[in-house]
Order: structure tokens, then sequence, then C-alpha cells
């Protein structure tokens, strides 16, 4: 959404003393290898570097590449572990070249729909593990059932190498689709055209260059990663000239019922001109609006259509004075869409409104652009649950822009804030459009004054790993539960006082989310404890580094058989799983202790006929 007034990098995480952990990296496919390895022993060594796949996720029955750097003279051999969540299915044995260099491998999942998969790698040189990588696989055949979202902005002239790079990049990512964002000539006529073909490039509305190779090469690159590429487009906007066009008063949505004034949205001086707004329920305007579309899709060959929108409007009317009811009108307009141009869908619900119409249309995913009405932590995790709510269980991909105000100049993304609005999403089981050519701080996406850092860019990739390999426990049906656990938060008081647990996420406290699905709860620990703010938008980039929480006893309930109780976080070990000895106290009560908690430590309670407390 335009709301203007004015004007390869990856994870390779070693473990520090926050993660002094008592389970053995049991090296099973390596017969000659010690079997009591601890991962505080694994060496935080720099021969390994970024794992990569050939695609941002798969279909079942597809095989899985492999690739990581090797330091020169490194030599050795990879020992690679395959996991469903915490469960090793598969193992390999890598051979590492003396010389070191790139080395390649594959890997076929099993055959089921719907699955995420860690990847561990250890580097193993004579008996001594001296660094390790991992990676997530998604095998979905559906882009849309776990929906991440990444975006494109810049449609200038460009090298096959650059635009590599930047696709290259968002397949670490795993996206599973990309918003191509105002690549368009105008909004009414998305393409220019020349003798009926694409023309070799056009000014967008900001009055930038952009060239129909730049397009049609992106497009290209997604779908060698298994991305879907889709065409960003506002369902009803116009030039002020658009008549000149075809573009009749007729449809316009006018602010007074006398159509004194057609409704529009200002844009910059300087750009080419205003958003003037369509009546999205007018039939003529649909049907002048999908033959342009149909002939983008015709041209380029887009795999969906992102549909905008500019939010609530207030009273509205149209050509012969009868008042619109913008807020229930989409459901019908991507109806009808949909019967042109059988494509996926995914529309903009701004500050919600309309959500419950989109809910009910056919899109892939549900898709908020949050604003200051919902700046919480807390409304990241309710707009999460009311679009699963009405669209009948869908996932949401949210538009969150942080670091909003210190975007106005020049500047680093700051860490903590984007890390725990992740962490909050995430849990939520929702996804975070953020990552493009660089990372999103304002609607307007071309705005890049704000850069990634290093350790911000790696920690992100942890994160998008860890959001891949479990999400079978992040988005697959799991449900809110009653919080049980307590835990023992005396160890992290230190200097700034009792830390408590909160059922919200609220600064000050480690919030405590339980979801449970059969046979399982998992409790999700966000540390808000130092959070100078509520607001997941951080507008001016102070939201502090959280202090490292260690060795945090957490009490279970008594009543259930609990088999076994693990942990995992993106923040330790790239992601890596983690089984918790069980201690049974008198009271019948379970205890385990968590080994640490930065951002956001997961923990998973299951269940089963026997108690597995030794």
């Amino acid at each position: 959404m335009k709301k203007i007034a004015s004007t390869r990098r990856g994870i390779r995480l070693g473990v520090g003393a926050g993660a002094i952990l008592a389970l053995s990296v049991l090296l099973s496919a390596c017969n000659k290898e010690p079997k009591d390895f601890l991962w505080e022993k694994v060496a935080d060594g720099d021969g390994l570097g970024v794992i990569h796949t050939d695609k941002a996720l798969y279909k079942p029955g597809a095989a899985v590449k492999f690739t990581v750097q090797v330091k020169d003279g490194t030599g050795g051999r990879l020992a690679v572990r395959y996991r469903h969540l915490d469960e090793i299915i598969g193992s390999a044995t890598v051979e590492v070249p003396e010389a070191g260099g790139e080395v390649a491998w594959e890997w076929e999942p099993p055959a089921d729909d719907y699955q995420g998969y860690f990847v561990d790698a250890y580097l193993i040189q004579g008996k001594q593990i001296s660094d390790h990588a991992s990676i997530a696989v998604d095998v979905s055949s559906d882009w849309g059932r776990f929906p991440r979202y990444g975006y494109l902005a810049d449609f200038h002239k460009m090298t096959d190498t650059e635009q590599a790079a930047v696709i290259d990049r968002l397949a670490r990512f795993h996206m599973g689709g990309i918003q191509f964002y105002d690549w368009q000539w105008n909004h009414h006529q998305p393409v220019k055209l020349e003798n009926g073909e694409a023309a070799d490039q056009w000014q967008d509305i900001a009055g930038r260059a952009i060239y129909r190779d730049t397009v049609q090469r992106y497009i290209e690159l997604a779908h060698s990663s298994g991305m879907k590429a889709m065409n960003y487009n506002l369902l009803f906007g116009s030039t002020g000239t658009a008549a000149e066009d075809g573009v009749k008063p007729e449809w316009g949505m006018y602010t007074d019922p006398l159509r004194q004034n057609q409704d529009h949205h200002p844009l910059p001086d300087g750009w080419k001109d205003d958003i003037y707004l369509q009546d999205p329920g007018n039939k003529e305007w649909q049907d002048y609006l999908f033959a342009a579309e149909k002939t983008a899709f015709r041209l380029f060959p887009f795999d969906g259509w992102h549909v905008d929108q500019l939010g609530d409007r207030g009273n509205l009317y149209t050509y012969q004075g009868k008042k619109i009811n913008l807020y229930n009108s989409y459901q019908g307009f991507l109806n009808e869409a949909k019967k042109v141009l059988v494509v996926d869908y995914v529309m903009n619900a701004v500050s919600q409104f309309g959500q419950p119409s989109i809910g009910k249309a056919d899109v892939k995913f549900m898709y908020s652009e949050l604003w200051e009405s919902r700046s919480k932590y807390a409304d990241l995790k309710t707009v999460i649950d009311q679009n699963r709510q009405v669209s009948g269980g869908k996932n949401s991909v949210l538009a969150a822009y942080m670091d909003y105000d210190k975007a106005d100049r020049a500047g680093e993304f700051n860490t903590p804030g984007v890390l725990l609005t992740d962490a909050v999403i995430f849990a939520s089981g929702g996804a975070h459009l953020e990552l493009g050519e660089n990372m999103l701080a304002k609607e307007y996406f071309p705005n890049r004054n704000l850069k990634i850092s290093d350790g911000l860019e790696s920690a992100l990739t942890a994160y998008y790993d860890f959001a891949v390999a479990y999400e079978n426990l992040l988005r697959d049906g799991a449900e809110d539960a009653e919080t049980a656990v307590s835990v023992n938060m005396a160890e992290a008081a230190g200097e700034n006082g009792a830390v408590e647990l909160s059922d919200e996420p609220k600064k000050g406290k480690v919030w405590a989310l339980t979801k449970t699905m059969p046979g399982k709860d998992i409790v999700h620990l966000v540390n808000l404890a130092d959070a100078d703010s509520d607001s997941w938008r951080d507008l001016q980039g102070t939201q502090p580094e959280p202090r490292l929480m260690e060795r945090l006893t957490v009490r279970l309930p008594a009543g259930k058989a609990i088999a076994k109780v693990w942990t995992a976080s993106p923040d330790v070990h790239g992601g890596s799983p983690v089984t918790l000895e069980m201690k049974k106290a008198a009271d019948g009560t379970v205890s385990v202790e968590l080994p640490s908690l930065k951002y956001w430590s997961m923990l998973i309670i299951e269940y089963g006929e026997k108690d597995g407390v030794k």
C-alpha cells in the first residue's frame, strides 16, 4: 500500500556459555566416531560456510541438492543428520577433499506432503568436531499452506549475476513467493504496450525506470528456485488522466453523493500523478481492469495477483450517489477476478479493513498490513488468530514495518526490535513480510535508508530455518491452551530485578504461550523482560537487547504421562533440537532444565501411555 505523504549471507552459529547442553550428539553414521560429543565441545570454527539448497521449497518426491563452501586445506568429512522435529530420520557421510572448496550432496526426503525438516552438518577432522552448519527444508506441494513471502522493488537495468544474487538470498530464506512491488506502468494499465507487446522500458508511478527484461528475468529466476512470482497491483487505482485510456467517470468512487470530488490518494510532488480510485464493485471497471491484467499475465509469466487496497476511505459514493460498502466488497471482486484469471490470489487487508470479506474469497493465505491501531506485540497474535477464524483456518503473513521513524534517515535496523517482533509473529503461527533486496521499514518498499547488519542477517537466517524446520508445530493446527508450566526466573533476575511470566506479550515479562496438538503441548517463551516498549514497531530503533537467561528450571504439572521433553531455539546452535532430562518430584510434578533463553525458546512436551521420567 502506498500510504505516502512525502517524499548472500547466512548463519553459522557455534554454542556459547548459554548452551551447556545435557544431550550427546550421536554421530551414528560414522562408526568410528565417539558417542559422547556434547554440543559445548563443538568448536565455533570457520571451516564451513553457509549451507544452501537449490530451491526454496520442494514438491513431494523431489531430491534436495545441498552445497556448502569448505575452507581451503580443511579436509575431513561431514556427518549429516536429517531430522523431522527432534527425530533423526536419516544420515549421511560426505567426504571433504583436502583442498576444500564447494562440497555437494543430495537427499530425498520422505514423500509426505507439508513437512518441515532440519538438517545438521558437522565437520569432523580426525576425531574432533571442528565446525557445524545447518539448514531447513520445506516439502510442500502448495506454497500457500505455510506461506513465507518476500518482495522485489527495483527493476532497473541489472546483470544476470546481480539478479541471481538477490534471488539466491531469498531462496536461502525459503520464500515460497515474491511480491513484485510497483513493477507496473500505471495501475489501470500495468504494461506499456508497443505494437501489442511489452515495451522495452517504462516509468512506474514514482518515475523510476522499469526494464522489461529485468522483470522477465526475475520471474524466470524465481521459478527456477521453486518460488512463485506475484504481480502487484491495486484493485481500484488509476491516474488522473485515465479517461484518455477509456476509464469512465461513471466508474469512480466519490467522497460526496453529488460526485463533486473523486476519492484520490495524494502522492509526492514529482511523481507521475496521484492515485484516483474506482469502485471495485462496478462491473464495467472490473471488466476493464481484468482485461488489463489478462494482458499482463499473457506477457509476463506471473503466478498470481497480489491485490492491494488503501484501507478505510470513509464514506464513499457511486457516480449515481449510492453509498458504497467498500468493507464488504472485496469478496465479490476477488471471485469475479478468479473467473477471468485462474491464478493465485493474495489480498492486503490494511489495518484489517475488509478482512472478513477477503477471508471468504479464494486467496492463498491471509495478508495484513498493520499500523498504529495494532502496534502492540499482543496485536500481532490477535490478528493472526482473527485471520485464521475468518478464513476457515488459513495461515497469515503480516506486513509489519520495523524502525519506521528511524528509516527517515540513513542507519541500520535495530536487531533486538526485529528479532523480538519475528519471535512473536512466528510463535503465534504467522510469517513476516520483511525481506527483499533489503528489508522493509516503510510502506514504500524501495526505501533503503536502513541497512541490515551482518549479525542481523545471520540471525534472520536462523529464524527462517527455524520457522521451516518446525512449521508442523508452529503453523499446522496447534490450538491455544492454558499455560500450566512454571519457570523459576530467580536465576534471571540480575540487576534488573525479578522477572515474571505473562500469558500476554508485555514489556518487563517473559511471554509464555502454550499451544496444544494431539499428543503434545508446545510452550513458547519470548523474552520481553528488558523491552522498553510494548510496541513491535520500535519506531526509533531503541528496543534493547534482552539479557541471556541460563539454566531455567521449568516445572510441568502432574496428571499426564510425559514421554519426553525437548527444546529448540533459533538463538542456539542454529535451532537444533535438544532432549531434556526429566526429574519427578514427590508431588508428581516433573521438572526440566531449560539451557537458555535469549529471545525465543520453544519447549515441547510429548505425552505417552508410559511415564518417561527416570
